[in-house]
């Protein structure tokens, strides 16, 4: 348990320093510093000690494994709007609205950086998007952000996030892609 514990608590602090990192990037810190500080919560950190594994994936993954679902994804989910899942309700008339600029790329700094954590040395330029076009279909996702996505993922595919990451180059993607 002790060693779950530590293992956990790094993979979160390296995962938020990385995000954090990305987040003064594209320019937006304030939303890095707070980046998930939710799972400093009971409900999500215990679960991430009692379901870590070796770090190369997430703890949730494997409570959903065993449980079908995951307390502590549905905890964050609910109170970090850089999910898509946090925006998501089937009773609004845009069940899929489009997620501010600010928190859409704090999702793209948040799925770079969890890239990293979880591949580790084996972490390329080209994995999030090989990731992405795996995975883009299950998420709640308005389709303009989903192009917003695939566009920032491809451009880090091709030249790599120090080129792409900036806020410049985020606000024109997610400008061309959103305002339609």
């Amino acid at each position: 348990m002790i060693k779950n514990f530590f293992g956990h608590f790094r993979n979160v602090m390296v995962h938020k320093w990385l995000v954090f990192c990305l987040c003064c990037r594209a320019g937006i810190p304030f939303r890095g510093l707070v980046h998930d500080l939710s799972k400093f919560s009971p409900t999500e950190f215990w679960q991430g000690v009692k379901y870590y594994r070796d770090g190369k994936r997430s703890p949730i993954q494997y409570a959903k494994e065993d449980y079908g679902y995951s307390i502590a994804w549905l905890h964050h989910k609910g109170r970090n709007k850089h999910h898509p899942e946090y925006w998501y309700d089937p009773n609004a008339p845009m069940s899929l609205p489009v997620i501010p600029f600010c928190y859409a790329c704090e999702m793209i700094c948040d799925g770079l950086a969890a890239g990293k954590v979880y591949q580790g040395k084996n972490w390329t330029k080209e994995y999030q998007l090989s990731y992405w076009e795996k995975c883009k279909d299950q998420f709640m996702l308005n389709e303009n952000l989903k192009q917003f996505v695939t566009q920032v993922f491809t451009q880090v595919a091709e030249k790599g996030i120090r080129e792409v990451i900036t806020k410049r180059n985020l606000k024109q993607y997610y400008d061309r892609c959103v305002k339609k």
